[in-house]
């Protein structure tokens, strides 16, 4: 987390909970849902406007976890944005030799893997689960392929509660 978070946190420790204004794909792009877009219904139905700023997204990344609930948020200066998940927490990338990166940046080491009946594939790692991105399929059944993955068979209704996560707050809080 950026110090000048920490620090507003310090300075401002009351400021409400934000939720249903920020989403993410299974692709590791950000939404942000104003109240129009949430009048129109959940997320991903409703996704709302891509976030293109570099920086902003960056600044998201840096201070983007989860609580003690599962609800993964960024940290908006003193301000908890809680953040609505099209499929998982995380969106893996990856990279030669097999190695994770998280949409976030972040790397890890895939602990196991898992398909859902619509062939998505789920890697558990040491950061937590994702959902591997579309364009690293080739990549990924090379993995399955050479013995490196052995997918087990998921209904993905059940990895929030297996994993840990909340795929809307939002839904939560009302």
């Amino acid at each position: 987390m950026d110090d000048i978070v920490r620090q507003a946190i310090a300075k401002w420790p009351h400021v409400p909970d934000c939720y249903g204004w920020l989403g993410l794909d299974a692709r590791g792009r950000w939404y942000m849902r104003d109240d129009a877009v949430q009048a129109r219904g959940p997320f991903p139905q409703a996704r709302g406007s891509p976030l293109q700023h570099d920086k902003l997204i960056g600044f998201i990344h840096r201070n983007y976890e989860a609580d003690e609930q599962g609800r993964w948020f960024f940290q908006n200066g003193p301000q908890r944005v809680y953040v609505e998940l099209e499929a998982t927490p995380l969106v893996w990338r990856i990279e030669r030799g097999f190695i994770l990166q998280a949409h976030t940046g972040l790397q890890a080491t895939a602990t196991g893997s898992l398909v859902d009946g619509e062939g998505r594939l789920y890697l558990a790692s040491d950061a937590g689960l994702g959902i591997v991105h579309t364009q690293d399929m080739v990549l990924a059944a090379e993995a399955v392929e050479n013995g490196l993955w052995k997918p087990e068979e998921v209904d993905a209704g059940d990895l929030p509660r297996r994993f840990g996560f909340v795929r809307s707050p939002a839904g939560r809080a009302r």
